[in-house]
Order: C-alpha cells, then sequence, then structure tokens
C-alpha cells in the first residue's frame, strides 16, 4: 500500500490544463517589492485545527496519472528506474512514468502558485511568432501554449523524448541539449525556461544564449525553484531527517556543479545578460495541507505527493554515484524521512521565484 497524507474534505484535483492565463497583473502576490525588487512572499498561516487522520490518498494519487509514454528505446536503467540515454549523465533524475507522473503534478502545482496561470510575461498575442520551451519534460506547457497561441510556432526541447505524440498542429519536440551551441535558424519571439533546478551546469551561459537568440522585442520567462527545505516558525527542526535529506542531495548536486537554487539568483543573471522591464517574483510553496488558506493547504498537499512519490527517483543517483551510500542506507533515510513528511507539525516549505524581461529592440 503506497504512503498516504493526511486527508483533507476534498482531496487534490487531478492536474488539469489551466485555463487562458490571466493578466499579469492580477497574479496572487502581494505587490510590495524588496530591496532586491522581488516581490516578498508573505508568511503562510497555519491551519491550527489541521490533524494527521492517517486516511487515505488512495485513488486520488491514480488520478494524477495522464499517459506520456515514449516510444523511444534503449534507455539506461539504474536501480530498478529509467533514465535519458541522450548525453547520459547530464540528468540526475529518471524520465520513466513515475517521473512524468510527479512532472505533471508539479505543472499543477507552479501554475497554482501563480494564479493558475502559465506564465507572468506581459507578452501580446499578436507578436508571439515563434515560442521555445526549454526543457519541455511532459510536453505539457508547450501543448497548453501551443492552443492558447494558435498562430505560433511553439518548440520543446528536452534531453529525453517524453513527449506526447498527439498535439495541436502549431507545436513539436525536438530532443536537444540546451547547453551545446544553439543551431536554430530563427531568432524567437518568446523563450520559456522552467524547472531546470540542479540540472545546469553554466547559468548564466544559458541565460546569455536565450538573450541572444531572442528577436527584438522579445521576451523570456524563467520559472524555478531554490530547493532548500525551511520553515518560517522553526518547526523543521536541524536533525530532522526531512532537512538532512534534502540538504544533502542538494549538496551533492553542487559537487557535481548543479545549482540546485537557481530560483533567487534568476534576476541577476537575467540583468546581467542586458535584459530591461525585469520582475522578479517569489512564492512559498508548502509541503503538506498545513496552511489555513484553502488554495496553499491544496498546492501543499500536490505538493506532498510530488514529493513522498518522488523520494527514491530524486535520491539514488545522486546518492549512490555522487556520495556513495548504499542502497540500504538510503533506504533507511527514506523511510524516516517518509514519517517526518507525516508529521503536521512541521510546517516545510520551499520558493518558487518568477522572473522575466525583454530584450529591447
Amino acid at each position: 500500500m503506497a504512503d498516504e497524507p493526511p486527508q483533507e474534505p476534498k482531496g487534490p484535483r487531478s492536474p488539469k490544463s489551466p485555463k487562458s492565463p490571466k493578466s499579469p497583473s492580477s497574479a496572487k502576490a502581494d505587490q510590495s517589492e524588496d530591496a532586491s525588487g522581488a516581490v516578498p512572499a508573505a508568511s503562510i498561516e497555519v491551519d491550527e485545527t489541521f490533524e494527521d487522520n492517517d486516511s487515505a490518498l488512495g485513488d486520488a494519487l491514480s488520478s494524477y496519472t495522464t499517459s506520456l509514454a515514449s516510444s523511444v528505446e534503449d534507455y539506461p536503467m539504474e536501480h530498478g528506474r529509467r533514465y535519458h540515454a541522450f548525453r547520459s549523465g547530464r540528468y540526475s533524475r529518471p524520465n520513466d512514468e513515475r517521473e512524468l507522473e510527479r512532472l505533471l503534478i508539479l505543472h499543477e502545482i507552479m501554475t497554482s502558485a501563480i494564479g493558475h496561470r502559465l506564465y507572468l510575461a506581459p507578452v501580446e498575442k499578436e507578436k508571439i511568432h515563434t515560442i521555445l520551451d526549454i526543457g519541455t519534460g511532459t510536453g505539457v506547457w508547450a501543448i497548453e501554449i501551443g492552443e492558447e497561441f494558435p498562430n505560433a510556432t511553439v518548440i520543446g526541447n528536452d534531453l529525453s523524448a517524453n513527449m506526447p505524440t498527439f498535439v495541436p498542429p502549431n507545436v513539436k519536440f525536438e530532443v536537444d541539449d540546451v547547453e551545446s551551441e544553439w543551431v536554430h535558424s530563427q531568432k524567437f519571439s518568446w523563450i520559456f525556461c522552467r524547472y531546470m533546478a540542479a540540472s545546469i551546469l553554466n547559468w548564466p551561459r544559458l541565460v546569455d544564449a536565450i538573450y541572444e537568440n531572442l528577436e527584438p522585442g522579445g521576451w523570456a520567462e524563467f520559472q524555478d525553484f531554490d530547493l532548500q527545505y525551511y520553515s518560517d516558525d522553526g518547526s523543521l527542526k536541524k536533525d530532522d531527517p526531512l532537512l538532512v535529506w534534502i540538504s544533502t542531495l542538494l549538496d551533492a548536486a553542487r559537487s557535481l556543479n548543479r545549482e540546485p537554487n537557481p530560483g533567487s539568483k534568476l534576476e541577476g543573471w537575467v540583468n546581467s545578460a542586458g535584459f530591461k522591464n525585469v520582475v522578479h517574483k517569489r512564492y512559498k510553496i508548502p509541503i503538506g495541507p498545513w496552511p489555513r488558506d484553502r488554495a496553499l493547504k491544496e498546492i501543499g498537499l500536490h505538493n506532498w505527493t510530488q514529493v513522498n512519490q518522488g523520494l527514491e527517483g530524486l535520491t539514488l543517483r545522486l546518492y549512490t554515484n555522487v556520495l556513495k551510500w548504499k542502497t540500504e542506507e538510503i533506504m533507511v533515510l527514506l523511510a524516516n524521512v517518509r514519517k517526518s513528511l507525516r508529521n503536521p507539525n512541521v510546517h516545510a516549505m520551499f520558493d518558487f521565484h518568477v522572473v522575466y524581461g525583454q530584450k529591447l529592440e
């Protein structure tokens, strides 16, 4: 039986395509800015009535599943999980069905966090002709953007060919390494880059390449995490297995020069590349349904699911290949992490950042 989180009166909705993105000016966020220009995220109020009822997530988990099976063969297998073959080893997370399901949950989390929107950049539809989605993953963002911008050509690239076959006629996918030399024959009106934490070797070089491959007047938008867990109220203790696990995991990524916390650094890289009209917003993403706010409670329940479901996939390759842990040691740690995840008195969270900017004409 799968590990189960505390259940709220209404379980998480199955991830679905967000509706047409609303005006960026109506984004759900505190509109006052701090000295760095980032919109600060307010503290999340804890639901004092929340208890761990140990009731079933059950069918709610299966409702997340969307079939986006890849037909590409010869993927390497490690620890019973499938990994990408192109530029093997460049990406530490799996690319199998369980991981695709987790990525779809993350899509729901990220779009919900910014007000059920796909993007925040103030792009003008009539000026958008070519769109590039970097690290497209399941391809869900590219597909939904293709439907929203039917007159634009949308290209999604990734190291793995996990994208669906049946897509809007203006959407296409390609297997590519975005850190290699860009060979696109055209400039793009809009370049979107999301959830590349712990995946990129040289972030300033990538941001520079994005700038160089934009049309004059084009926009770039980055949506990414700082994956370090914390709590506002001190409930996530230094020796908590959840904090020990994630901190060790992030150290392993850093040892490979893969930045696990790019979110808070994006604004600096974007400004250094030459972008103008730069906007930076920060959102707190709870882990578990402990917030009092109903929207954050639902985001937290989705997030609990993707963390719990992704523990082995996120951990095994880095802990064994980089840190040289034995599989048995890892499983003991993860069992304790799951116990911590079930503790309603631990109010853990991490940060999600959105930064967009324009290449002036």
